[in-house]
């Protein structure tokens, strides 16, 4: 394993942060390849807040993304993606047309009004901000970027939590992913122990209804694999929350997970970046909670 086991250690991911501490938001870029990504997503629960989702989907025509934008400040944060655009453009990274390269970034929000400024929001020129300051040195983790207001537990009240991320590797093949753990449920260590919220289940079983809840992933992988079997991947990542997030994907969740294939590392079989997605999304919400 690598000194690096955060996603920008998957050969040709950077990724970088804007961070607003005084206001309690901000977003987070990931970078693909100046080639773009194939990427596709998954989307959990009945108020997913994203741009660029549907272009996602197995069966439409583009599949590949330059870059994935994390952001806070519920759908106003969605501006940020704007910033992510313009910095492509001046890169000249984009989808070819007969007019321009067009930037194609997929991106999603967590609801973090309730916890800071709700004035405080990310703008264009904060997506702008977190591709210059985007590496691929270890990424920062905790609370930063679109974690930096990011609560669990909301049931009762919120409980910070935060952005984390993961390299996991087997026999040469590896999986990177980042998580902003915003649930409305608990974060817990797969044996049940509570890192984030409050163990409650009574409370939870006569909470009233609750808004602003969502995870965000994107996870990223070196072996080259379709958009379709991008999308089942995408699922997987899902499927893989339920394991530390307790409950997951309840009616008051928009959990959103991207998944990117750089296709710059050695071919692998899908059961095995199956348990390697699930692995790596397990240990990013842990480590998003400090």
């Amino acid at each position: 394993m690598s000194e690096n086991n955060t996603i920008t250690a998957i050969n040709g991911i950077r990724a970088g942060h804007w961070t607003d501490s005084e206001g309690q938001t901000g977003c987070t870029v990931i970078l693909a390849p100046p080639e773009g990504a194939v990427a596709s997503a998954s989307f959990f629960g009945p108020s997913p807040g994203t741009r660029e989702g549907v272009l996602l989907a197995p069966e439409k025509k583009v599949e590949r993304v330059h870059a994935i934008l994390l952001t806070g400040g519920s759908a106003f944060g969605l501006a940020a993606a704007d910033g992510v655009v313009r910095w492509l453009e001046h890169h000249d990274i984009g989808h070819p047309t007969p007019a321009a390269k067009v930037p194609i970034v997929p991106a999603a929000v967590i609801y973090d009004l309730v916890v800071g400024d709700p004035k405080a929001r990310p703008t264009a020129d904060s997506g702008y901000a977190a591709c210059e300051a985007a590496s691929d040195a270890p990424l920062a983790t905790g609370r930063v970027g679109a974690g930096t207001g990011a609560s669990a537990g909301k049931y009762i009240k919120p409980v910070p939590s935060g952005l984390g991320s993961s390299l996991v590797e087997f026999e040469g093949v590896r999986v990177g992913a980042v998580a902003v753990v915003n649930p409305v449920g608990d974060v817990t260590t797969p044996e049940g122990k509570l890192l984030a919220g409050h163990g409650d289940r009574e409370a939870f079983l006569h909470a009233s209804l609750q808004f602003g809840n969502t995870t965000l992933l994107t996870v990223a992988i070196e072996a080259p694999i379709s958009k379709a079997q991008a999308r089942q991947l995408a699922d997987t990542a899902q499927s893989a929350l339920a394991r530390v997030i307790r409950p997951s994907h309840t009616i008051w969740d928009g959990d959103t997970a991207f998944l990117l294939s750089t296709g710059k590392g050695p071919n692998a079989a899908m059961p095995t970046l199956t348990l390697l997605v699930q692995d790596a999304v397990e240990q990013a919400v842990m480590n998003g909670i400090e």
